[in-house]
Formats: structure tokens, C-alpha cells, sequence
């Protein structure tokens, strides 16, 4: 049964009832049982999903176009030519462009690739003309091209580089249009792949690559030194969070295991940047830390200045070094914070109400934060009660703009339907970027409405306004033992969420703000029987909250276990609503 909600109704997932029974017979609690079904995890499933194993992942060749890509860079190699590395300035650009770095410089001491990574503010993403200029006037020898996390949809580009005398390599990972570069290999699991390597990041297909260059060159006798695969695995589990990958199958594996070995195999630059991130060292190490603390600020560097300093930080094996760019990477990220801010206020005072999607002009705003602030705009919408649940928003900056959009939307799909309007777009069903044709500002956010429009035409009807959790519990349900399990599910993320509850009819005792100027929400709950709550972020709300929680309240969390003091479960708070009839 839905409860009600300031934010929207409140419903239990499914959970098919074969698969609960299968998973209790099989010796797993009647809780923990529900959560795997609403999954769609089996009990013959569960033991590999607790335990993800490296020994489970994909050999290399298994993606098309990998076998051809390691051949032809080997080949460059093996001549001597300079290879360049055309990367992007998000952390899973980065990530893949240090995943290919190192593993091309590793096959001969002697021979260190150039890694090219387009400036956001000037060059826009991937290969375009300005950008594929810049390489070009700064490697005038260059005689290949790999591109990691782009180039899929850069035909032009591509053919312009082939005209003089470069062969390209292609690595993405961004959905195809309907023509594909006349590259001399392509990898893309959007393209061609199993089922279990077609969610891969760009990252992920840098590992598979990077992999596959270095067995092939020990087949060959031009490699015998040690595995490198530590650290690149690391970059790739990385870059699977921030990019907002699902983590289920191969992505699972890598994601686990970089967590598992970040504290022995991350490079060096990446352990001083989390040192600085994290006020209390987490042990183990959890998505949380990969999405909210270390990706962030790789992000950060290309939107506000250059990426360049992330991929130094990562490729940098001197500690002071590291220090420095690791000081440098966290600036930024404060400079983006405070922009950030001032934007999201701007952005959120022109929302239109009611229409079906947003398309918010910022002429003075700034390119390189345009993405998350449509994110926080996204998330504003779905938390006024008046709305009908989340939309997807635009933010544009100066002509380029950052799109994100709610489960059940493509965003890419909407921009195709906009393209009149557009010069170039790109992206994920979730997100994209695009550039917006000089003059055509309000013909695009009309056609972007009206493709918004028909896709929320076509979906279930429960979805639109409907907010999801796992399941309703009583407070005996909140033990330690059942929160340790909820750990064991780890890696959560885009298609493994973190279990989401809610509870019915309790009753607030304190409500006090906490943190930094108040910023957060404590929340204590009478007769003890409900752990200790924090709603992170909500600080503003106390008033509201205060007055909301006169009579009994529904309260819709998740669970954690802190090891401050004592262990001991906690809920972080996602809703406090009052008390549905």
C-alpha cells in the first residue's frame, strides 16, 4: 500500500514471491530475502552477488573490436610512433585516459604516449574542430589517435583526421547515431557487445583494452615485466560509480574490487586526494566514498580549470607531487561548490511551473557546473509537493548546456527530437550535453518539452509521481545484524540502489540542525525504539519540519552502521511526511 508523502506517494517495490520463497529456503532472513527478490536476484544467484570474484571477469577479447584496437596500437608502438590519447575532462575521461597511458608506457620504458584532453569551456566535448586543431598544433608528429570516452558520434572529425595521414582508433561508450566513424578499429559495447559487457563506462572499456594490449604485447616478447592491472582496475571501478553506471554483472566486479584493493592498488595521486576528502577514513571503503568524495573533485578540475590537473594527479608517482595536485584538485572542487550555489539559485527562480520539462537559460552562469546544477534543479522539482514527481531540466551556459533526466526518461531521445535546434548533443538515457544552434534557444526548449511530453505519455501510469522503496518495516526490524547484511550488499548504485524503508506512524522527539552552519538535521525519534537519525542537507527545513512532525509521523530512510563511540545502526533520512490516514 502507498503512504503519503510531501513528496510523492510512497510505494513498496515488487518482490516476486517464487524468488522470496526460493531465497528462505535457501537459509537467507525473510528481510534480507525480500530485498534480493525486488532485484530479481535468485537463490542460485546470491552467493556470486555477496561475493563478486575478479576471477568472474570478462577476458578481453570477449568485446568486439578489442582484438583490432590492441593490434593497431601495438603496431604504432612497435614503429615508434606517437600515439596521442584523446580523452574528456570528466573523471571517466580521465580514469580511461590514465588507464591507456599506463599501459601503452608500461610495454617500453622508453616510449610514453601523449595523453590530449579537450578544455570544457572553449574546445566543448570530445573531438570537435577547435579541439582536434589543438592536438594537432601541439602533436604535429601524431600518427595515431585513440579516443577514450568519445568519438562515437565524431564522423567528421575522424574522416578529417584520416585525410591527413592518422589512423584513429575509437573507444566510447556513448550511444551510436546512425552513421559510426570510418575508424581503423571501434570499440563500443553500444555498438557490439554480450549482454554482460554492454553497460560498461568508458573506463571499463579502457580496462578491457588496456588488458588486452598488454597480453598481446607478452605474446609478442614486448612486454614481460609485472601485472599493472591493480591500479587500472581501480580507475575503472572508479569511473563506473561517478559515471553512473549499473552495477550489476561485470560493472559489479569491477566496482567491488576496486573498493576492496583502493587502500594497496590506487595510485598514489588517488589515495592523497582521499585523504584530504574524507574527514574520518572509512574502512572499508564504499561507493559512497567513490561518488560523493573522490569522483566530485576529479570532475571539478575540468569544469572549473583544466582536467589536466586530475590526470597528473593520477599519473604522478612523486609524493610531493601527488600533495600538490591533490590540493589543487580539492580547490577546485570548493570553487565549484560556491558556484554552484549561485547558480542553483538563479536556476531554480526560473522554473516554469507545470511545464514538462525545464529549460533554464544561465547566459551568466557557468559552462562547466551547468550539469549538476540541472541535477539540483531535478531534485528540487521532486521534492515540491505540488509537482508530480521529477522532470527532466536543462541548464545552458553561453549556447552549451548539461541535461539530466528522472528513471523513465532519455534524454538523448529528447534531444533527437530537438535536434532542429541543436549543432551537436550527446549522451546517456540519464544525462547528456549539447550545444544549441545561436538563436534557437526557445525553438529547442519547445521541442525538448514536446519530446519530454511523449515519452511521459507512454510510461506506466504508476510511475509518474511515484517514488519507490523496498519495503515498510516495524523498529525491531532496525538491528545491527540486519544493517551489517544490508552491508554485505555493497557495491550500491544505478541498478543495485541501496535499500530504501520506510517506517509508518512514529513520533519526533528533537529535531535539531548539526554541521556546518547548521546544514543537516538531527533527528531523535521518542522511546528510543528508532535509532538515531541524520537527514544530511536539510538544514533549512527545521521549521518546516518541526511543525510537520506535531502528530505521527512516516519516515522513509536508509540503514547504516557507524563504528563512532559504539557500533551502532543509524538511519539517513530520505523523507519525513506526516502521517498518512
Amino acid at each position: 500500500m502507498p503512504r503519503g508523502s510531501s513528496l510523492s506517494s510512497w510505494c513498496e517495490r515488487d518482490a516476486p514471491k517464487a524468488l522470496v520463497a526460493g531465497l528462505i529456503s535457501a537459509g537467507y532472513s525473510p528481510l534480507l530475502s525480500r530485498l534480493l527478490a525486488t532485484r530479481g536476484i535468485s537463490a542460485e544467484e546470491a552467493p556470486a552477488f555477496f561475493s563478486p570474484s575478479i576471477s568472474a571477469l570478462a577476458k578481453p577479447g570477449e568485446l568486439p573490436g578489442v582484438v583490432a584496437a590492441a593490434d593497431r596500437i601495438l603496431a604504432s608502438v612497435s614503429r615508434g610512433e606517437k600515439i596521442v590519447i584523446f580523452g574528456d575532462y570528466d573523471c571517466d575521461g580521465v580514469c580511461a585516459s590514465s588507464i591507456l597511458a599506463i599501459a601503452i608506457g608500461a610495454i617500453a620504458a622508453s616510449y610514453k604516449p601523449t595523453v590530449f584532453l579537450p578544455e570544457r569551456l572553449k574546445e566543448g566535448y570530445g573531438m570537435t574542430s577547435a579541439s582536434v586543431a589543438r592536438m594537432r598544433a601541439e602533436n604535429p608528429s601524431v600518427k595515431l589517435v585513440v579516443t577514450v570516452d568519445n568519438g562515437i558520434n565524431s564522423i567528421d572529425e575522424v574522416a578529417h583526421l584520416k585525410a591527413c595521414g592518422i589512423s584513429v582508433v575509437v573507444t566510447d561508450h556513448h550511444l551510436p547515431g546512425e552513421t559510426l566513424p570510418d575508424a581503423d578499429a571501434l570499440v563500443n559495447p553500444k555498438v557490439a557487445a554480450p549482454a554482460h559487457l554492454e553497460h560498461l563506462c568508458g573506463a571499463g572499456v579502457a580496462f578491457m583494452l588496456a588488458n588486452a594490449i598488454v597480453n598481446m604485447a607478452r605474446e609478442r616478447g614486448m612486454y614481460s615485466g609485472p601485472s599493472i592491472g591493480g591500479p587500472l582496475l581501480v580507475l575503472a571501478g572508479l569511473a563506473t560509480v561517478t559515471d553512473i553506471m549499473p552495477l550489476v554483472g561485470q560493472n559489479r566486479i569491477l566496482v567491488a574490487e576496486a573498493l576492496r584493493r583502493f587502500r594497496s592498488l590506487a595510485p598514489a595521486g588517488l589515495k592523497e586526494l582521499y585523504a584530504r576528502a574524507a574527514r574520518f577514513a572509512a574502512q572499508p571503503l564504499t561507493t559512497r566514498d567513490f561518488g560523493f568524495l573522490i569522483g566530485p573533485r576529479i570532475n571539478a578540475a575540468g569544469r572549473m580549470a583544466t582536467a589536466m590537473d586530475a590526470l597528473r594527479l593520477i599519473l604522478s608517482t612523486d609524493r610531493e607531487k601527488c600533495r600538490s595536485f591533490a590540493q589543487i584538485v580539492d580547490i577546485r572542487n570548493v570553487e565549484r561548490k560556491n558556484i554552484e550555489q549561485t547558480m542553483l539559485d538563479e536556476a531554480l527562480s526560473k522554473v516554469v511551473p507545470g511545464a514538462p520539462a525545464q529549460v533554464i537559460d544561465l547566459p551568466d552562469g557557468h559552462q562547466g557546473v551547468a550539469g549538476i546544477v540541472a541535477s539540483r534543479v531535478m531534485e528540487r522539482l521532486g521534492e515540491d509537493p505540488a509537482s508530480d514527481g521529477p522532470k527532466p531540466v536543462c541548464v545552458v551556459v553561453a549556447g552549451h548546456g548539461s541535461a539530466r533526466a528522472p528513471e523513465g526518461y532519455n534524454v538523448r531521445d529528447a534531444f533527437q527530437h530537438a535536434s532542429e535546434a541543436l549543432e551537436r548533443f550527446g549522451g546517456h538515457a540519464a544525462a547528456g550535453g549539447f550545444s544549441v544552434k545561436p538563436g534557437e534557444i526557445d525553438t529547442f526548449r519547445e521541442l525538448f518539452c514536446e519530446g519530454c511530453a511523449r515519452q511521459l505519455a507512454e510510461m506506466p501510469p504508476r510511475s509518474q509521481g511515484v517514488s519507490m522503496l523496498d519495503m515498510w518495516v516495524g523498529a525491531s526490524d532496525l538491528t545491527l545484524d540486519f544493517a551489517e547484511a544490508i552491508q554485505r550488499m555493497e557495491p550500491f548504485g544505478e541498478g543495485n540502489s541501496e535499500p530504501l524503508f520506510g517506517i509508518h506512524g512514529v513520533y519526533v522527539a528533537d529535531i535539531r540542525q548539526i554541521g556546518d552552519k547548521g546544514r543537516h538535521l538531527s533527528v531523535a525519534f521518542r522511546g528510543n525504539a528508532v535509532p538515531r537519525s541524520v537527514w544530511w542537507n536539510k538544514g533549512e527545513k527545521i521549521e518546516a519540519m518541526r511543525a510537520a512532525s506535531a502528530g505521527p509521523v512516516d519516515v522513509v530512510f536508509t540503514l547504516e552502521v557507524s563504528d563512532y563511540m559504539a557500533r551502532h545502526v543509524e538511519l539517513r533520512i530520505v523523507d519525513i511526511s506526516p502521517c498518512s490516514p
